[in-house]
């Protein structure tokens, strides 16, 4: 048994996490000693603890192209590693998805990320990824945060959320898309020409 999958059987051995385990769904989170980057999103949604899949759904499909990854080397790489901030969807608020659950990035990030000793950059996807690992070194707002993106590489690389809700972000920022966006290209790449 690997660390991984002892990790795994801990978190879904947790108390906290019990009403998932007992209805058979898995943590949804993907870690290896390979890993050079790190997906930090919020929480799996609907869709992807249907299909036991993270990101299998429309941002999903704008992340990777952001990317410049296809759906195979997204999900096949043992270069990316995806830990979201919670491994289990937390339900549906009033609008949107309810947030990732208190403390469990907390509890389970720092020991999944010891065991990656390869991690070159962490991709912070959205707001609750970027307090959580930039704290006092945000910005007043995300678009702030991601806007001064350099301040935080080579270790951390903020990053909207790709969810279609966010297309109105995207227009009126079109600096995101022309000066982000081919840093994340560049970062990836380094993963891509690892798998060749």
């Amino acid at each position: 048994m690997s660390i991984f999958d002892k990790i795994r059987d801990e978190i879904m051995a947790d108390p906290m996490n019990k009403d998932y385990t007992e209805k058979g769904i898995p943590p949804l989170f993907k870690a290896s000693k390979e890993a050079n980057i790190v997906i930090v999103g919020q929480a799996p949604g609907r869709q992807a603890e249907a299909t036991r899949l993270f990101w299998n759904d429309p941002s999903g499909d704008r992340l990777r192209e952001w990317m410049n990854v296809t759906r195979e080397e997204f999900y096949g790489s043992e270069r990316i590693a995806q830990l979201p901030m919670d491994f289990y969807y937390p339900g549906k608020a009033k609008t949107g998805d309810k947030p990732p659950r208190k403390d469990f990035a907390e509890k389970w990030h720092p020991r999944l990320l010891a065991e990656m000793p390869q991690i070159k950059t962490i991709i912070l996807v959205g707001s609750y990824a970027q307090k959580y690992y930039l704290g006092e070194r945000c910005k007043e707002n995300l678009t702030e945060t991601v806007r001064n993106y350099r301040e935080y590489l080579p270790n951390y690389l903020p990053l909207v959320h790709p969810s279609p809700l966010n297309i109105g972000w995207l227009k009126r920022n079109p600096w995101f898309e022309r000066d982000v966006i081919p840093v994340l290209r560049e970062i990836t790449s380094i993963v891509k020409k690892h798998d060749e």
